[in-house]
Parts: structure tokens; C-alpha cells; sequence
């Protein structure tokens, strides 16, 4: 099994299960992980989606060029590929409203720092490295990292990061913004835990409006963008859990969700 997917106390995770090749991804590996998005949007019980890499040396190295099914498909034919939310299917998704975090375990290089690029927090340890280092092999990153990495950090260190394929340490990429936090790769697991159960301890569809809400009016002017009313922002505004918050907050206890 090329992705593993488990799911519990409303945590999914998914697992790129590929360690001998530092989890790069070939044709079967994203048709996979294409599937998982797919049911994980379906599934309204899930509230915390925490996507890595097996192994300790490989977060993902991005497409395996050494696979026979890709290897041989990298230029147009490569690019004609149909991948729904870019690379992984998870790179530029914008049908997916879960909470995404990205445990970086080791190398995000080339897709793998896409897949970052798309979650919506990450959380790296300090061997960890990021690059696009697509041009050093006659690539380009266009599966997200190309349109994406100026969108979240300045231009002069996105383009500095493009224009050389350079890798960065974990530390420079907090320093950039593109990590949420840093951690010896003995405490990464309590680190992403942290971060889950802030999640959990939200209401999930509050969290399902607030992610939609960013990514549909990036566009728009801040008075336009408030006055949405997205299909997540409705079905929050009449959720149960609307008036579980505040009747929790009354009654000096721990808001019980219910996700409806």
C-alpha cells in the first residue's frame, strides 16, 4: 500500500507509505491520495486531516522521475496528466474545507513542498528541508509551487527559492513563514498533537466556514469578503453547535460538538 489512511477520534492520516524512495510519488501513489481527498470531503465526521511520509529521512521528494510509469512521462505528456488540486491532490485544492496539517518529518522537496504549500498548517522537524528544486533537473514546479510560494512569502525570497532551486533548513523556512513551528524530530509527534487537539477543541464547522471563507475571497476586498454567504458560512449560521457554544460558555464547561 502506497498511502496508508487511518481514521480515528475524527483525526484522519495520511501516510505517504514509499520510505525506500523517501516517499516521491509515482503514477499509482497519486491516484491514491486522489482517492482519499475524494472520500475524506464526503465524510462529515472527520474534523482534522494530518498528512505525512513514512520513515524519518522523507516528508516527500515530490514525483519519483526513476518510475517507469513517470519517469517516462515528465514533459508534455507529464503535464497533460489530468491532477485534480495539483500535485497529490492536495497542492491547490479548493473542494476540501477539513483543517490540513502537514508533519513534516524530513525532505519536502520539488511536489512534496507543493503538498505544503496546500496544507493549511505545518509543523517541521528541525532536520527537515524545503526546496522546488524542479529547474535543476530541466523541470518546472507546476503543479502549485510556481503560482503558490509568492503568494506565501515575499517575492524577493520566492524568487530567490525558484530561480536556483536552493534548498532551506527547517529553521529558514520558519523564518519565512512557510512553517508554523520547529521541533526536534523526537517531539514531532506531540507538536502536530498539540495542534490537533487546538483543532478538536473548535467547533468543525466553524473551522469548515473560516477555510472556505479564506480561500473563496482572497480575491475580494475585505467589506465584499464578509458579506459572503458561502455554502459552509450557511450551514454553520444554522448548526447546532451554534448555540452549543455559547450554552457551554453559561454553563462553565467544555462545549460537547456534535458537527451539525
Amino acid at each position: 500500500m502506497t498511502v496508508q489512511l487511518d481514521i480515528a477520534d475524527h483525526i484522519a492520516t495520511v501516510t505517504i507509505n514509499r520510505p525506500e524512495v523517501l516517499n516521491a510519488v509515482d503514477s499509482a501513489t497519486e491516484a491514491a491520495m486522489q482517492e482519499i481527498w475524494h472520500r475524506l470531503e464526503a465524510d462529515p465526521d472527520v474534523r482534522c486531516v494530518v498528512l505525512t511520509g513514512a520513515g524519518e529521512r522523507g516528508f516527500c521528494t515530490g514525483s519519483d522521475v526513476s518510475s517507469a510509469d513517470t519517469g517516462g512521462t515528465v514533459g508534455f505528456e507529464y503535464w497533460a496528466q489530468e491532477r485534480p488540486g495539483g500535485f497529490g491532490g492536495i497542492a491547490m485544492r479548493t473542494t476540501l474545507d477539513i483543517p490540513v496539517i502537514a508533519r513534516v518529518n524530513g525532505y519536502a522537496l520539488g511536489g512534496g513542498f507543493e503538498m505544503v504549500l496546500g496544507c493549511d498548517i505545518a509543523v517541521a522537524a528541525d532536520h527537515a528541508q524545503f526546496g522546488l528544486t524542479e529547474p535543476r533537473v530541466g523541470f518546472i514546479p507546476m503543479d502549485g509551487g510556481a503560482v503558490l510560494l509568492a503568494r506565501n512569502i515575499a517575492k524577493k525570497q520566492a524568487m530567490g527559492m525558484l530561480l536556483t532551486g536552493r534548498r532551506i533548513k527547517a529553521p529558514q523556512a520558519l523564518e519565512f513563514g512557510l512553517v508554523n513551528e520547529v521541533v526536534p524530530m523526537a517531539e514531532l509527534d506531540e507538536a502536530v498533537g498539540r495542534w490537533v487537539a487546538d483543532i478538536l477543541a473548535c467547533a468543525p464547522l466553524a473551522l469548515r466556514a473560516i477555510k472556505q471563507t479564506v480561500r473563496e475571497t482572497a480575491h475580494l476586498r475585505p467589506q465584499e469578503a464578509v458579506g459572503q454567504r458561502l455554502p459552509a458560512v450557511v450551514d454553520w449560521l444554522q448548526a447546532e453547535d451554534t448555540r452549543e457554544g455559547p450554552k457551554a460558555f453559561r454553563e462553565k464547561r467544555r462545549p460537547q460538538w456534535k458537527g451539525r
